[in-house]
């Protein structure tokens, strides 16, 4: 059904933001100490039984140096340098295999997936580890650190995000002009972040993304992820305030805010899980050229191949 405000509303839904006064200094200091690592890029063949795309397993350092993996692809054909879309992956899914990321190296990128840290055990294998612990949290990733912006989970993965580009970049046969950032609810959050922190990006492409007004999303919807953090404060009581604080420094509206690549989003009316209310918050603070398409009927899987074929035309339109 539709539960959120009705489109003419969402088309105009622009909420006051919460954003700490030292929200760009954080992110210089935490972006500035990652640096302080060798990215230590490799970037090992991998036989996967297709003669049109050539695999490689990467690793390279994320935040604290941590090894982060991921997937490159890119046409055997191709003899110029490619542009390059780095993918991000979906809440509590991993890297999996690289036949499951195939559709931007069939047209023609190059393609870095990046696996998301301590994820992959509920609906696709991840390779990479979290070695940072956590004070009390429930269990999920949403709460892990919630106490301190300093420790909270989402830092080391945005950190590991923009390493991702910085990797991309250096990987064989891309021209690192021309990288574009992609991802769907988890991942279209993280790709939103990478918007707003890396200045000179060619494109972005989040889909329904995640990690967007985070107090307006726990107030109309109980669906996981965003349940997590309602259930961790209905037992830490005293801890909202401190709690939505912290959330501050990773809401997808304040770096949106700082975005400069052209965007392209996607919205499911009846998305129930990022309700879409929280994503035209995102998209109205958008602060590039942008557009959004909406599917009416749809719930968390928005458009879906229909989506798809949509970003396949923009991709094209923004990096051929």
């Amino acid at each position: 059904m539709f539960f959120d405000l009705p489109l003419d509303q969402l088309e105009a839904y622009k909420p006051e933001r919460t954003e700490p006064d030292d929200f760009d200094a954080f992110w210089a200091s935490t972006l500035q100490a990652a640096q302080g690592h060798p990215l230590a890029l490799e970037l090992e063949p991998v036989d996967i039984g297709l003669r049109t795309v050539a695999c490689f397993d990467v690793t390279f350092a994320g935040f604290g140096g941590h090894p982060i993996k991921g997937w490159f692809l890119r046409p055997v054909q191709a003899t110029a340098e490619l542009p390059c879309v780095v993918e991000f992956i979906g809440y509590g899914g991993g890297r999996g295999f690289a036949l499951d990321w195939l559709a931007y190296s069939a047209a023609g990128f190059a393609h870095l997936v990046m696996d998301t840290r301590g994820q992959g055990s509920v609906w696709r294998k991840g390779d990479t580890p979290d070695p940072i612990g956590s004070a009390p949290q429930l269990p999920g990733f949403m709460t892990r650190g919630l106490e301190r912006p300093d420790s909270y989970y989402y830092r080391r993965v945005f950190t590991d995000a923009v390493r991702a580009v910085a990797a991309a970049r250096e990987a064989p046969g891309v021209n690192p002009s021309k990288i574009a950032v992609t991802g769907g609810s988890q991942g279209g959050g993280i790709a939103l972040a990478v918007a707003g922190l890396v200045p000179d990006l060619a494109a972005a492409a989040p889909d329904v993304p995640f990690l967007c007004h985070y107090r307006r999303a726990t107030a109309i919807t109980d669906a996981d992820p965003y349940g997590e953090i309602s259930r961790y404060l209905a037992v830490h009581r005293d801890k909202v305030e401190s709690a939505f604080h912290t959330l501050s420094y990773f809401d997808g509206l304040n770096f949106a805010a700082r975005a400069k690549a052209p965007a392209l989003f996607s919205a499911g009316l009846m998305d129930e899980i990022c309700p879409p209310s929280t994503v035209w918050a995102a998209f109205n603070y958008y602060a590039a050229e942008k557009r959004l398409i909406h599917y009416t009927y749809n719930h968390h899987e928005g458009g879906d191949s229909f989506h798809t074929l949509e970003k396949l035309k923009f991709l094209h339109e923004r990096l051929d």
